[in-house]
């Protein structure tokens, strides 16, 4: 038989006073008699109850508490330059209101998480799976903002870029510089960003009449190495593509290797663009040519929608922020 989980509701209620009255005595704040303290704590003690973030918040009524989510089953964690730039962003409009942070770790319960230290809302990042946990967070009705995550909730909004847009950029770019052929690397092939790239560039490809092989297609994990292992691959075929187009900078500059490993020039044999305009790729030799995404008004947008659904009560809803193709030195140029 399960122990039973005690809150502070029923604490409450075994000592006869108010859930408040608990949190005071929790954390020692309030004109409480000693009879009743010693009360409280005696049925603390005896319940095996363990006070959460909410016992703190009950006595203000209100939260400053906003839980970070890095999440999905390829996630690329805190460290990665884009993710890690959309954070800061975030951190800085949000600190400004005076909101503190927690971390929660991935496939954890968020919903029962976002309970026990009562937060006000959340931010998850991925750009990967909607996972059980996103999901259910999603139908909660906790203020939530996802990043390179589209969620439908009723108090969930999300930001991304537009990367139907983006893979358009990439690929008219591209025809206007004569290239008339590409291969396509993308991360997992299931995940969100990967399904909405490659049908952006699919779309663009039909509509611009290009060639695609499916064998120029490949997917790896959104880093340097399964850029270039992917590039290898590519490499083996009988035909050669003109371009490539990697769903990440990371994908390219692996790739870029493996096209010199080869003993071929990058863009003289092969061009290769990339995506999200991280610091590497401009100092990659040959410099990268990437989609840009804009980092900073992502991040603006995200702290500005979690704000809304928190502060203002706002229904949720969804941006999208335009790219901007980077001109440099990996892709051919003919005009």
């Amino acid at each position: 038989m399960m122990e039973k989980k005690y809150t502070i509701r029923d604490i409450a209620r075994l000592a006869g006073v108010t859930p408040t009255t608990v949190s005071k005595i929790i954390n020692d704040t309030g004109n409480i008699s000693e009879e009743t303290k010693n009360k409280v704590r005696q049925i603390i003690a005896e319940t095996g109850y363990r006070p959460s973030f909410s016992a703190k918040a009950l006595a203000s009524r209100k939260s400053k508490l906003i839980g970070v989510i890095i999440g999905g089953r390829y996630n690329v964690g805190f460290t990665h330059p884009f993710f890690s730039m959309i954070l800061n962003n975030f951190k800085d409009i949000i600190a400004a209101m005076g909101y503190d942070f927690i971390f929660f770790s991935e496939n954890s319960d968020y919903v029962e998480r976002c309970g026990y230290y009562n937060v006000a809302g959340c931010l998850i990042i991925s750009g990967d799976h909607r996972d059980k946990g996103s999901r259910a967070l999603d139908r909660s009705g906790i203020p939530t903002v996802g990043v390179d995550m589209e969620l439908t909730g009723n108090k969930s909004s999300y930001v991304m870029t537009d990367n139907f847009l983006l893979a358009e950029e990439v690929v008219r770019h591209a025809w206007e510089n004569s290239i008339r052929s590409a291969a396509f690397i993308g991360g997992n092939k299931s995940s969100y960003i990967t399904v909405q790239r490659e049908a952006g560039f699919r779309r663009a490809m039909q509509k611009y009449q290009m060639e695609v092989k499916e064998e120029w297609v490949e997917y790896g994990d959104y880093f340097d190495q399964s850029g270039y292992a992917c590039m290898r691959r590519i490499l083996k075929k009988k035909a050669r593509p003109e371009l490539v187009f990697a769903c990440s900078d990371f994908m390219a500059l692996g790739a870029i290797e493996a096209i010199k490993d080869c003993g071929l020039d990058v863009p003289g044999d092969i061009s290769v663009i990339g995506c999200d305009d991280i610091d590497a790729g401009r100092f990659s030799s040959p410099k990268l040519t990437t989609a840009g995404q804009d980092k900073e008004q992502i991040g603006q947008w995200a702290a500005e929608l979690l704000l809304d659904l928190i502060e203002k009560d706002q229904p949720g809803r969804g941006v999208l922020v335009e790219p901007k193709l980077m001109l440099r030195d990996s892709c051919v140029s003919r005009i």
